[in-house]
């Protein structure tokens, strides 16, 4: 069991037991992301993948799951790892940084079973998610795939321009990662930040520029030994706003990471830089 408090609330996270939790977790899902049924995990698979040592993990506020973990076992490069398929927040406790803690115990977790990697996808455009995932808990990414559920889901955060995933590994036994984790939960920083925004302009492969993406000379940017990928501050208000220029996004990063990742880099941290409007988000690849 793994507990937490914020808001003035006390939380808590442990393997869901019975039935009524397992179709909790179908209305979590459709709260989260808006699924019809058939995108929906139903709650026999939960049940099965439980019953045969994967990992299912609920978050309660009292009596009630305001949250969820679902991953199963994989084998990855000769590796055992755990995949981590789904993690879904009712939306109106996302503020209570119910994501951090619910990974937190997918980790103890893993280490309880002698699992020491991690994996999970997400899109890459998401500021929040990037945040998470590589300022909070120190997750690295080798891989990008385009499209990796189709054209679009039956969610509408998933419709409009593609499926792009970066495919992240989170190696808990690492230094990085404990020292990540450590360091958030001790001080509730909310950022690495860029420490030169001019700089990190000129090594970027894609810059934000009033709004629009501007592609560099990936050739000159690659023969450094790191590089950053700019994003939009709010890629889901973008798309409400101007669903072309989403697209237009969406492209020219997807362009920026296959580049970057097929010339040896590795995606290492999501950095922010303030400005008088709003945050910019730059990814930070190395060598």
């Amino acid at each position: 069991m793994f507990e937490w408090d914020a808001n003035g609330k006390h939380y808590l996270i442990r393997e869901v037991r019975n039935e009524a939790e397992f179709h909790a977790i179908e209305e979590v899902q459709r709260e989260a992301w808006q699924f019809n049924d058939l995108d929906i995990v139903p709650a026999a698979t939960l049940m099965a993948t439980a019953h045969a040592g994967g990992c299912v993990l609920g978050a309660f506020d009292q009596d009630l799951m305001i949250g969820f973990a679902y991953g199963f076992l994989a084998f990855e490069d000769g590796r055992v790892s755990l995949h981590s398929h789904m993690l879904g927040v009712k939306p109106k406790y996302r503020n209570a940084q119910a994501g951090f803690y619910i990974k937190l115990a997918q980790r103890d977790f893993a280490l309880s079973r002698r699992i020491e990697e991690i994996t999970w996808t997400y899109d890459p455009l998401q500021s929040l998610n990037a945040h998470l995932n590589f300022g909070k808990l120190g997750v690295i990414s080798e891989r990008y795939i385009v499209n990796f559920y189709g054209e679009a889901t039956s969610s509408p955060l998933h419709q409009g321009f593609g499926t792009d995933r970066l495919w992240v590994r989170w190696l808990i036994t690492s230094h990085h990662v404990k020292t990540r984790i450590h360091r958030d939960k001790a001080t509730a920083q909310t950022a690495n930040r860029v420490a030169d925004l001019e700089a990190a302009v000129n090594s970027a492969l894609v810059v934000n520029e009033a709004g629009q993406p501007r592609r560099a000379d990936f050739a000159a940017r690659l023969a450094d030994d790191s590089c950053m990928i700019e994003i939009p501050h709010d890629i889901t208000a973008l798309k409400q706003r101007d669903p072309q220029s989403a697209v237009v996004w969406r492209e020219v990063t997807r362009a920026a990471f296959l580049a970057a990742i097929e010339a040896g880099f590795v995606v290492e941290d999501f950095l922010r830089a303030d400005t008088e409007s709003e945050p910019r988000w730059f990814y930070l690849l190395g060598r």
